[in-house]
């Protein structure tokens, strides 16, 4: 049962989740910090497959730097005279290719060169095959979350925490419709599993940030996601937290001073 206390927190998380929700689409999602990365990004129509692709990168490393890579990979596909970032262009470059322009010139794109090379050329050739080279289907005619997120969930490399992100991110933020958001949960990144413990809702174990998500608001867990992320980010630091700024802090159990 939901005591009192988490009710109310709760519900202001999910008023700032609903406002997020309901807003307006910017004209152009702010995802990697770079404007030319994140036109590549935002390019659903064109390149859907730089958002798909994106999301699977986006593990273990800075999130800005994940997001950077459709864009790096396309310069560097433009430098190697193998064309633009067009799916025709894609499926044609082996994996050999795609290893070195994860790696070459140094820094790496990524931690994990190999590994994740292999699940960019794997999404590609599933993108392709599964999509007729068309991302967007992943996400076209207002599918129910859970079929959503099961088709981000069948690419190699995806657990729930991506598949989740990725369909929240697509209502959130590029206002694609969904039939519901039943399986939509929150994405227990190290920020949001901080401020749930902080709170009082849960551990800070990212299954229980899960299961509880679900409980406190079953028709849409992952609404509280860019609540808890932002107060993380911004004010519910791991050291020297900003409680008398934040807008929890009335509500908040583990506020300071």
């Amino acid at each position: 049962m939901i005591n009192i206390s988490e009710s109310a927190i709760r519900d202001r998380l999910v008023e700032h989740g609903r406002i997020l929700l309901k807003a307006p689409k910017v004209p152009q999602v702010e995802l990697s910090g770079d404007p030319e990365a994140d036109a590549l990004l935002n390019d659903l129509r064109t390149y859907p497959h730089a958002f798909a692709l994106a999301c699977l990168m986006d593990r273990q490393i800075r999130y800005e730097k994940a997001w950077l890579i459709p864009h790096k990979i396309a310069q560097r596909m433009e430098k190697r005279g193998c064309g633009d970032f067009s799916m025709n262009n894609l499926t044609k470059l082996p994996l050999e290719d795609i290893t070195k322009m994860m790696s070459e010139p140094p820094p790496p794109l990524h931690r994990f060169v190999n590994g994740m090379s292999r699940i960019f050329y794997s999404a590609v050739q599933r993108i392709a095959s599964e999509y007729a080279g068309d991302a967007s289907r992943i996400w076209a005619e207002k599918p129910s979350s859970a079929e959503a997120v099961y088709r981000f969930l069948q690419f190699d490399g995806a657990g729930p925490k991506i598949a989740t992100m990725a369909v929240n991110i697509l209502a959130r933020d590029f206002k694609i419709e969904f039939a519901d958001f039943y399986s939509v949960d929150i994405s227990p990144d190290v920020q949001v599993c901080r401020v749930f413990a902080r709170l009082g809702l849960s551990s800070p174990v990212p299954e229980q940030v899960v299961y509880k998500s679900r409980a406190l608001y079953p028709e849409f867990p992952g609404i509280m996601d860019s609540p808890s992320w932002e107060i993380g980010k911004t004010w519910c630091r791991p050291r020297d937290p900003q409680c008398k700024d934040c807008y929890m802090k009335d509500l908040c159990p583990s506020r300071a001073g």
